[in-house]
């Protein structure tokens, strides 16, 4: 039987094994998944399988600039204890430096690291620390300067949020200031060339139905809608926001200011898109109550 791509990855969602352990398992009993799933058992690779169903939400992001190349990785758990913990935080950093050398999240998940898939070794943290983690994404960019910027730092170089600035001409100082910047504006692209589409169209939509209940004429609206839509592309793009080191520039003008010409920015906050299922406690009690 051919073993997919999305067999693998089913295997690996249910079990927390690594990806070429769910691949052999696939292939020594010949697709069947639940074989599959025991045979990772009784090798000692689905250790993690009771964890992997429980959300994880916390954890750090950690950044790492090597010349001109900067990476930004996120590691997720499902507590903050955990992300202050030495040992997540030692593993993290490996992962970070790993990533340096692959262009995406799942090239990284076959990277190795120190013997062992980063995959693997993040299935057999499960295990020691006994909750679900998992290798979420990575972001790389490249450029003549690549400056990192930390928020809310846990330990050197990791903590909730990561920021990449990629300049060229300028210094550090003002690569640090762009990077502050990007971590408490959180802009959607570095200019409007760079926006979604998708975006700025449902934005456009939004804009016309506020406009027209107001009973304006069509011509007055269109010239409305001009307006606020250069202000929503202000307000999204970094090279227009108004700089929070100095609001008299815009990010742009400051960075000239500087010698500098921004060229591309990642921002990674830990957790960010990812839904948590809060239980009702008063809920479950009674529903447990009444058996």
């Amino acid at each position: 039987m051919a073993i997919t791509a999305a067999m693998v990855k089913k295997l690996r969602e249910s079990t927390g094994a690594g990806m070429m352990d769910a691949k052999k398992a696939l292939v020594e009993n010949d697709g069947d998944m639940e074989a599959a799933v025991d045979w990772l058992r009784t090798k000692g690779l689905a250790k993690a399988a009771k964890k992997s169903g429980r959300t994880a939400a916390e954890g750090l992001v950690a950044v790492v600039v090597d010349g001109g190349t900067g990476v930004a990785v996120e590691v997720n758990s499902e507590t903050d204890f955990v992300a202050k913990n030495a040992d997540f935080q030692a593993m993290v950093s490996g992962i970070a430096k790993a990533a340096l050398t692959v262009s995406t999240v799942e090239e990284l998940a076959e990277a190795d690291l120190d013997g062992k898939t980063v995959a693997t070794t993040v299935t057999d943290k499960i295990a020691t620390i006994g909750e679900n983690m998992a290798l979420r994404r990575m972001a790389k960019l490249e450029g003549e300067t690549v400056v990192s910027y930390v928020h809310n730092a846990a330990t050197d170089g990791m903590g909730k949020i990561g920021v990449l600035v990629a300049l060229t001409g300028g210094d550090e100082a003002i690569g640090k200031q762009v990077a502050m910047h990007i971590a408490a504006v959180n802009p959607a692209a570095l200019s409007e060339a760079d926006m979604d589409p998708a975006i700025v169209e449902k934005e456009r939509q939004v804009q016309i139905d506020i406009a027209r209940e107001s009973g304006k004429p069509e011509q007055v609206i269109e010239k409305m809608i001009d307006g606020r839509m250069k202000k929503f592309v202000a307000e999204s793009t970094l090279l227009n926001q108004q700089f929070v080191v100095n609001p008299d520039l815009t990010v742009e003008a400051a960075a000239k200011e500087a010698g500098a010409t921004i060229t591309g920015f990642v921002r990674v906050e830990v957790g960010e898109g990812i839904e948590v299922e809060k239980e009702d406690f008063a809920a479950e009690v009674a529903k447990a109550a009444k058996g």
